[in-house]
Parts: structure tokens; sequence; C-alpha cells
């Protein structure tokens, strides 16, 4: 069986300063640019059978400046959608909130743009990823590789390990870093996390 790659794209304005970014669209940083390519030396000898990509531009620019070339974009791959909460930081949100958590509490509805997701709504949407990235690493033609986000890629991986989606929290995921969901002995493991090469 071969191993399924994620990719967390670079930095944002947004990202840098922790304010929550679902569907708002915005671009990569010069840092953030910068450890997208530094990601190229990590896939230059690999030959992935399969790279897909979130729709937003920060993820499109991630997997191009990587030397990786996408098959194909899948909105499924998008990030939690925030609602009312998009745009904001833990601590803007814990003013009101003050025990608050994403994982736990979900977010409230924002305008026809925002709409907002629950946990369980962001899980569908993984189980949907690995359902389309289970024959291929079935196959052992080559790795997978899903180019996304940092809270999106968490709930999937909580899913490829088995577990409710809220579990997701366990997994800090830094940006512009490859991560690698595995098995072993047939049972899914976490073989590598938050790495650069």
């Amino acid at each position: 069986m071969s191993d399924l790659l994620l990719v967390r794209h670079g930095e944002t304005e947004w990202s840098a300063s922790g304010r929550h970014t679902g569907r708002t669209d915005v671009p990569l940083t010069a840092d953030g640019a910068d450890q997208a390519v530094s990601l190229a030396p990590y896939f230059l000898d690999r030959r992935p059978a399969l790279v897909l990509t979130s729709p937003l531009r920060r993820a499109v620019a991630t997997t191009r400046l990587a030397g990786l070339t996408a098959d194909d974009t899948d909105p499924d791959l998008c990030e939690w959608d925030y609602g009312g909460y998009e745009g904001l930081t833990t601590e803007e949100i814990r003013r009101t909130r003050s025990d608050w958590s994403l994982w736990r509490d979900g977010v409230p509805p924002g305008d026809p743009e925002h709409p907002g997701e629950n946990a369980g709504q962001v899980a569908a949407r993984a189980d949907r990823v690995l359902a389309r990235v289970a024959p291929v690493l079935a196959e052992g033609r080559g790795n997978a590789v899903l180019v996304a986000h940092g809270h999106f890629l968490r709930v999937l991986t909580a899913r490829y390990l088995g577990l409710p989606a809220e579990e997701g929290r366990l997994f800090l995921l830094r940006t512009g870093t490859v991560s690698m969901l595995s098995t072993e002995h047939g049972l899914p493991v976490i073989s590598g996390w938050n790495t650069r090469p």
C-alpha cells in the first residue's frame, strides 16, 4: 500500500496572524512562497500517482511552487468554513466566548458566502476525499498527495485513523509542511508529521 502525503499550504498574512481563514481566498506571503519552494526537494525524486489540491489559491500556488502538478482541484479539500468567525482570531472570539473551542463548539452562521460548517460536515468531506484516494493507495502505484489547509487536514487525519473529527484537535499542523499517513501491519498510522526538507 502506498502512503498519503498531506501538504499544508505556505503561510498567508491571515495564518501568520492567527486569523481563521476558511473560504477567504488570500494569497501566500513571500515567506509562504519560500516555504512552498522549500518543499520541492522532498518531491524531486517522488512520482506521486495522484495529486489533488484545494481550489483556493494559497493551495494551488503551494502545489506549483513545490514542483507538483495537480491532477485535479477538489472542492472537498477546502478549509473548514468558519462562518461568522471568518477572519477572527481565537483571542477575538474568546472576548465574548471565553472558553470557545472550534473542535467542541463549532462556529455560528455567517454571510451567504460563509454559512459555516460543523465538524460532522467537514468530516463528511474528508471521508469523500479518503474514499477517492483509497483505490490509488491500494494499487500501490505510488503515493497520493493532498495539498490543502490546516484544520481540514487535521480532520482528515482523524478520520484516516478511525477517530471522530473532533480528535483532529490533537494534530497541530504548521504551514509549509509535509505529513505522511501510512499503514503498519494493515492498520492506519502517522509515519511523519510537520516535516520540512
